[in-house]
């Protein structure tokens, strides 16, 4: 099993949500993040001229863990639904899950999934 993580613009979780779901893949959790990137902010020029750098931005963080045999698929589905083309699309992170637990059964491994 493997965590999909992928950090994305908050206008493009919705998309990316039902892109997922659409292909199967349900459970996923989403966390409001501020973060920078090779985007490194942007700038706004405010009264009197003044420039003001905002190098937090927000973003939004999907999470999903799959089989190991599903993490291309779930990579595709992110980046054809979150991609604008435009600096600060976001990042994809895939890192091994040793156990997963479901609670209310105790199951384990691809089951609990």
């Amino acid at each position: 099993m493997n965590k999909v993580e992928a950090i994305i613009r908050p206008e493009r979780v919705s998309l990316v949500a039902e892109a997922l779901a659409e292909a199967g893949f349900i459970g996923l959790n989403v966390a409001h993040v501020t973060g920078r990137g090779v985007q490194k902010g942007i700038q706004h020029v405010g009264r009197g001229g003044m420039t003001v750098t905002v190098d937090m931005l927000p973003k939004t963080k999907l999470e999903v863990v799959c089989k190991d045999t599903d993490v291309d698929k779930v990579i595709e589905i992110i980046i054809e639904s979150a991609r604008t083309g435009e600096v600060g699309d976001g990042k994809i992170f895939v890192t091994p899950v040793t156990q997963t637990v479901r609670v209310r059964t105790g199951e384990r491994g691809d089951a609990a999934l």
